[in-house]
């Protein structure tokens, strides 16, 4: 049962785009309105019902929980309604949906390498991350024969869904969601190897460690600078850190409670932060579920928020922070001394102005359409980087697509990904 926290979540559209990009396989209402949320007396995100075959409530749980955790539980109920002939047994006639891309399917995040020219592209709902350049001419893909977390050559590694991606120390750092782990992939050999993340996700306050023996929870982007891997810890609500010389992960921002607290960076709250860009001054993120555009800043270690009021204070606002108001953004990136974000649920690419704390739209809306910033639209966009000169590459990801955005050229265009050519 669906009851949407963001507006763009109760359109129908979107819900099915979300079902097929996260691969549930099971029927989803759309509760857009909120009554069965009221009919259940529901008061948190997620809640977990227990309803008998005759309606009745049996069992209640607010918040996440293990599956594994409540397996026994389930299967004595089933064994006992069934045993008093209260079960009926038949079938449901449903039909999976199949989504269709243009090549790519949910493409989730994009680094540009500006001296190779190299775009790397996170093709995430096929497992694979796709090289080329910003002519779309392919030139090695890694992964996308299967699902999984193998090592090795280009064509035997394997992915889950994969996201961020980040440049550093001869190799392409990939945060690979689904496997809660950091693999690396060697820019000369194309061989990947697993860098950080036991393959299974942690549920307990984490601490400081060896990154092979350490369980990460939804790494969603990865950033490179100075020596050091940061990393969105979305499933936790932190920023991680790990020196590329040293045998060591962990926490670097966040104390886990998810909120919109600033601070020093250890005690300061965060909330789903989902994508990094290396700022002049630290280590911008995309804060997704506060709506907020924050930084941890180098110098004196402290979280600060440029765009972003609460996790219940999302819109489509331009202006000052008193009332600007993004939704669900998922990326950041910098051009020079400018700041943008993909407000991914807005379909919008915005500019943030960090020292008047201030937010302007640059373009977009819901569709899909190239051509001048004024009438370009995208679908979901949940990737951005710097790209060559003074432009932003955009992962328009519901429109299975990469878009270069020309900030001289106040354009949109398509970048024709074409995989059907050599790999």
């Amino acid at each position: 049962m669906h009851s949407p926290k963001f507006p763009t979540e109760r359109e129908t559209e979107a819900l099915r785009a979300a079902i097929l990009r996260l691969r549930i396989d099971h029927p989803v209402v759309n509760d857009a309105d909120f009554q069965m949320w009221q009919t259940y007396d529901n008061r948190a995100w997620p809640t977990l019902l227990f309803v008998d075959p005759k309606g009745n409530i049996i069992g209640k749980h607010e918040g996440e929980i293990v599956a594994e955790s409540i397996d026994g539980l389930i299967r004595q109920w089933i064994e006992q309604y069934d045993q008093n002939g209260d079960l009926v047994g038949q079938p449901l006639d449903l039909t999976p949906e199949n989504a269709a891309g243009s090549g790519l399917l949910f493409p989730g995040k994009v680094h540009y390498d500006d001296k190779t020219g190299r775009l790397f592209i996170a093709d995430s709902n096929h497992d694979r991350i796709v090289v080329s350049n910003l002519d779309g001419d392919v030139e090695q893909v890694i992964g996308g024969a299967d699902i999984g977390r193998n090592d090795g050559p280009a064509d035997v590694a394997t992915f889950n869904q994969p996201q961020g991606l980040a440049l550093g120390e001869g190799g392409c750092w990939v945060a690979d969601v689904e496997n809660h782990s950091i693999r690396r992939i060697d820019l000369k050999t194309w061989e990947t190897v697993t860098m950080a993340g036991t393959g299974t996700q942690s549920y307990v306050r984490p601490q400081r460690g060896a990154p092979m023996a350490t369980a990460l929870n939804s790494p969603w982007d990865v950033a490179v600078h100075d020596g050091t891997l940061y990393i969105a810890m979305a499933g936790s609500h932190q920023l991680w850190s790990m020196p590329l010389t040293a045998n060591d992960v962990g926490p670097w921002a966040g104390s886990m409670a998810e909120g919109i607290v600033d601070g020093p960076r250890a005690e300061a709250e965060l909330a789903q932060p989902s994508g990094l860009a290396i700022g002049p001054s630290g280590v911008t993120f995309a804060d997704s579920e506060s709506s907020g555009v924050r930084e941890v800043t180098f110098a004196d270690e402290r979280v600060q928020t440029f765009i972003g009021r609460g996790l219940f204070e999302f819109g489509d606002q331009d202006g000052d922070r008193d009332v600007a108001k993004l939704q669900h953004p998922l990326d950041v990136a910098w051009v020079g001394d400018d700041l943008y974000v993909a407000d991914t649920f807005n379909h919008k690419i915005k500019q943030v102005f960090p020292g008047m704390q201030q937010v302007r739209t640059l373009t977009g809306g819901l569709g899909m359409a190239d051509g001048p910033l004024s009438d370009a639209r995208f679908n979901e966009p949940g990737g951005l980087c710097t790209g060559p000169g003074h432009s932003l590459i955009v992962a328009d990801t519901n429109n299975h697509r990469i878009r270069l955005l020309d900030l001289d050229q106040q354009d949109v265009r398509t970048i024709p990904i074409d995989l059907d050519g050599p790999a």
